[in-house]
């Protein structure tokens, strides 16, 4: 058996780059150690509610952009719905509240309205961030095209090479007079970076710019239709997506990559499988791949990457409320909540590692587009603050716990100051810190964003599709051009791009690795009116015991109104019984609802069984 590409990881840019690939007539093999697709771009659900794990706001949709091409090439266009939010932001702090709406000429005159003093700088300002925009895509790919333009590039650049020779900071120091605008200028910063004075002012201006011009936009019913599409779309074409299996070794041969060698991450009791292949992309973290590779290219990689300065994270505190909450002020979809010790540019880092009693963060109100995240009566929303893992990785269960707690009650009590009676409707609440990160992506320090964004490690400094063995390419935040759903996507479609132009295929058969898990419904049977028994096949590499938990997912789910199609469940079968059973409460949900609706015969797949 062999694949023309396997795909280690299933985040964006790994799903783009595979559906990119099978568009173009190659057989994919796409392995995810989670038990659905997206890595951060996915969904999870908490009662009524369907919980919106990563994404806020993504730009780049413009009209004939790349964006929305690849999304037209791949058929996302026709199953996926992109919402666009009313404006950029709202700022909060005791200086009052700033609306950034969209459209450069509305925003240029909202922030000369406020700051008139600095109408030159801020003049200045859109017009560099318009055109970074519109040189960066105007970019020639050919490296040796680039070599050749270089001693023209302030003349057919200019945007760019100004932006590339400062950071955020150092720029709105140098044109802009008033703190307080420049405060304004970098309220969603969580959103690339912790630190103004280290990102760099290209990168930051590239998604500001198409926040500004084209305004950022959520994805109806949440990021998993984006991940669950671009999966099925792999599929649809010939390929193979594996989700809940682990690589555990990228083999080489006479430098070159040959296969790949992978586990069942929910069941250690299965043997390791070995697949191979014509090339490889990496859709995990670039820091992890060294424990991937055999020497020399493991420590030639670690070397590579051994200065490299990983960016921050991200903590979010996810809410169900029982009402819409407008009715408590809440009057825009993003909305910035200032730390009351930032008053300079120079204090928004500090600020970021501070007391979580001032530390700047945003909350998000989905119910301000069409999200379908919560039933019509509620609402679903999110603060979204920067994070590190080094408030978190030292702690035991139990103290990392009531930390959790101890912040969600921090940022409880200042939501609640800021948008009065709001704590009473909410119904449900979760913290995800930067440990949560690291635990389902593997993303090291939980770095969201991958490498930092800094000036030395953004643009094209930033770590190519491919770099070390010919045929292994990378294709995830920490690489070109870097993170967001944006970046993520291009970096994604760039690498298969890439792959398609080196030419590096062989002949391949149709035969397809055979998924155990995969298991038919054998008998369904109702034990009371509240309780339905479904019996299984068992999994061919697995013997559930009873009462250990497992992941039941319904492959053809009937229902999906506000519910994803699996849960975790207690085996009620024992070791002995020819069938798997799961017996489901009748509670009314979407998922109970196709339990009810099943047919004999029908697929599902079990992850697990777990402790």
């Amino acid at each position: 058996m062999k694949y023309n590409t396997i795909i280690i990881g299933g985040g964006l840019a790994g799903l783009t780059a595979g559906a990119t690939l099978s568009k173009f007539g190659k057989k994919v093999l796409l392995l995810e150690q989670h038990h659905k697709p997206g890595g951060c771009a996915t969904t999870f659900k908490r009662g009524d509610f369907i919980i919106e794990v990563g994404l806020h706001e993504m730009s780049g949709i413009a009209e004939n952009g790349a964006i929305p091409q690849i999304f037209e090439m791949l058929d996302v266009d026709q199953e996926v719905d992109l919402l666009k939010v009313p404006e950029f932001y709202a700022a909060y702090s005791d200086r009052g509240k700033f609306v950034f709406p969209h459209g450069f000429d509305a925003a240029t005159k909202a922030l000369i309205d406020k700051y008139p003093e600095d109408e030159k700088g801020i003049k200045r300002f859109m017009k560099l961030l318009a055109g970074i925009r519109k040189e960066g895509l105007k970019q020639p790919r050919s490296a040796w095209v680039k070599k050749l333009i270089y001693p023209l590039m302030p003349l057919l650049y200019p945007n760019l090479v100004e932006a590339d020779r400062h950071t955020v900071g150092s720029w709105l120091d140098k044109y802009i007079s008033n703190e307080n605008i420049k405060v304004d200028l970098v309220a969603h910063l969580a959103y690339w970076g912790d630190d103004p004075y280290t990102l760099s002012m290209f990168y930051y201006g590239l998604p500001f710019s198409g926040f500004i011009e084209n305004g950022g936009h959520f994805i109806k019913g949440g990021s998993q239709k984006l991940s669950d599409h671009l999966a099925a779309y792999i599929e649809k074409h010939g390929g193979t997506v594996l989700l809940g299996k682990k690589a555990e070794k990228i083999v080489t041969e006479n430098g070159q990559v040959t296969g790949v060698t992978f586990r069942d991450n929910f069941n250690e009791d299965t043997d390791p499988v070995t697949i191979s292949c014509d090339n490889v992309v990496a859709n995990c973290a670039i820091p992890v791949v060294p424990a991937l590779l055999d020497e020399p290219y493991a420590g030639m990689l670690k070397e590579k990457i051994g200065d490299k300065t990983n960016s921050c994270s991200i903590l979010c505190m996810y809410f169900g409320f029982k009402t819409d909450v407008e009715k408590f002020g809440v009057k825009h979809y993003s909305n910035v909540i200032e730390g009351e010790d930032v008053r300079s540019l120079k204090d928004v880092k500090p600020n970021h590692q501070g007391d979580w009693s001032k530390r700047r963060f945003i909350f998000v109100d989905y119910a301000k587009v069409d999200a379908q995240l919560a039933p019509p009566d509620k609402s679903e929303g999110v603060i979204c603050t920067v994070d590190y893992i080094e408030d978190w990785e030292d702690l035991n269960e139990t103290d990392y716990k009531a930390k959790k707690e101890e912040v969600a009650q921090i940022l409880l009590q200042r939501l609640e100051k800021q948008f009065p009676g709001i704590r009473e409707s909410i119904e449900y609440y979760e913290v995800s810190t930067s440990k949560t990160i690291q635990r389902y992506t593997s993303n090291p320090s939980g770095s969201v964003y991958g490498y930092a964004q800094i000036k030395g490690q953004t643009g094209n400094k930033r770590f190519r599709n491919n770099f070390l063995i010919p045929n292994l390419y990378f294709a995830s935040a920490w690489a070109f051009p870097g993170g967001g759903f944006e970046g993520s996507i291009t970096g994604g479609f760039l690498a298969a791009l890439q792959m398609n132009k080196d030419k590096i295929w062989s002949a391949v058969d149709d035969e397809h690795f055979v998924d155990k898990r995969i298991v038919t419904l054998l008998e369904h049977k109702p034990i009371d009116d509240h309780t339905l028994e479904l019996s299984f096949e068992k999994p061919a590499d697995s013997q559930p015991q009873k009462g250990k938990y497992a992941c039941l997912n319904l492959l053809n789910s009937k229902v999906a109104e506000l519910d994803l199609p699996y849960r975790w469940l207690p085996v009620s079968s024992t070791a002995d019984d020819d069938h798997l059973k799961f017996q489901i409460e009748l509670d009314g949900s979407s998922f109970s609802k196709s339990c009810e609706g099943i047919d004999i015969g029908d697929e599902a797949i079990i992850f697990g069984p777990m402790n």
